[in-house]
């Protein structure tokens, strides 16, 4: 993942870099002909600062810097041919191109120590990533499950948006997705808390009501430790939408945290799933634990939940139109989760027409008739 450049070696084995370099040492050869077999009066020889920054865009230092020494050593040559080294002019030039070949290696080094930064901070971005937000299960009880995240910061891969599914004891499956206001690595420290407390209490309390209020209590309780409040002395809640599935049945619960509504997709029909009781977002202390009610609804075979934070509802196109998440939905011929992330994805990006500048997640859910006990692995 992280960005590299192969050393003079390793570029030269490869027949895509033999023929690159070719290019600049095809350039000093050409300058220097047409150089000596000119006038007097006619100097091509500042043209080569060509190769060496030609060289700098496909390699590295230490291949830009031997390039940009066979342009000056050819500088040189055709000083020696036209009047000698002496002569002001020549050794102008020649003090030029070495100056200038020397900035040009400078950047590349430059350029190559921040990709290496890049690459080491995309590192640790994924293990945080894996350790943090662990990728669901592709299946997990009767579910058949698909993620995306899309982290809006260029060298992180994760931040601010949060989503997992844990099985609980009766059996039933519980999920959650939410959103930390802010975004990227500032943001990961609240987010973790949740997720930890998730995680243990998704086994632990029998009723979803239960849970919630776990979430909320450790999040408060959590939240000074862990919370950015230096450079961030604002309010810190998390929307979320924690839902229990049975393994049994047709239907399942939700209790909806500030969170945009899910999707529901029955057939052809699109359905948002709009909380008749909504609870604040998490991280509003003091608020009675009556507050966090479950909603029902029902959730047949053959049926998708589509989950989602409000990075990808608030995506604007070039002209500043939101992305019609429903609508979308409603277009696609959905067959299975990946294949609806997959449709979702590629049509929020060309909405956009970039990278989104809000971390946006979507969990895809599918109720399927077969049962597949939870056996934890990443793919």
């Amino acid at each position: 993942m992280g960005v590299q450049r192969a050393s003079m070696d390793r570029l030269l084995q490869q027949p895509s870099g033999r023929g690159l370099v070719a290019i600049p040492l095809a350039l000093i050869i050409v300058i220097t002909v047409v150089d000596i077999h000119s006038p007097a009066d006619v100097h091509l020889g500042p043209l080569l600062v060509i190769a060496p920054a030609l060289t700098a865009s496909f390699a590295g230092p230490w291949l830009t810097a031997a390039i940009g020494v066979l342009a000056v050593a050819a500088q040189v040559f055709i000083a020696v041919l036209h009047g000698g080294l002496g002569t002001s002019n020549h050794i102008a030039q020649i003090a030029a191109l070495t100056v200038l070949s020397a900035l040009v290696v400078f950047v590349c080094y430059v350029r190559e120590r921040r990709g290496r930064q890049l690459s080491r901070a995309r590192s640790v971005a994924e293990t945080a990533q894996r350790v943090l937000l662990r990728p669901p299960p592709r299946r997990i009880g009767p579910l058949r499950v698909a993620w995306l995240y899309l982290a809006a910061e260029d060298e992180t891969q994760i931040g601010g948006d949060l989503f997992a599914i844990a099985r609980a004891a009766h059996p039933s499956t519980r999920v959650i997705i939410g959103d930390v206001r802010g975004k990227g690595m500032a943001a990961i420290g609240e987010a973790s808390v949740v997720l930890g407390a998730f995680r243990e209490g998704a086994h632990r309390y029998a009723t979803l009501p239960e849970l919630a209020v776990t979430l909320e209590e450790s999040f408060c309780r959590n939240l000074e430790d862990v919370a950015d409040t230096k450079h961030d002395p604002g309010e810190h809640f998390i929307t979320s939408l924690i839902l229990d599935i049975s393994d049994h049945g047709s239907q399942a619960q939700m209790i909806n945290c500030g969170h945009p509504p899910p999707l529901l997709v029955h057939g052809h029909q699109v359905t948002a799933l709009h909380s008749r009781r909504p609870a604040p977002p998490l991280g509003m202390c003091g608020l009675p634990a009556s507050s966090h009610l479950a909603d029902t609804f029902p959730f047949e075979i053959g049926d998708i939940l589509l989950l989602y934070t409000d990075g990808v509802i608030e995506a604007r196109s070039p002209t500043g139109a939101f992305y019609p998440l429903a609508e979308r939905v409603a277009s696609f011929s959905v067959t299975s989760p990946d294949a609806l992330l997959r449709q979702i994805h590629d049509d929020l990006l060309a909405h956009v027409g970039e990278q989104p500048t809000d971390d946006a997640a979507l969990l895809v859910i599918e109720r399927t008739a077969s049962h597949h006990l939870h056996r934890p692995h990443v793919e």
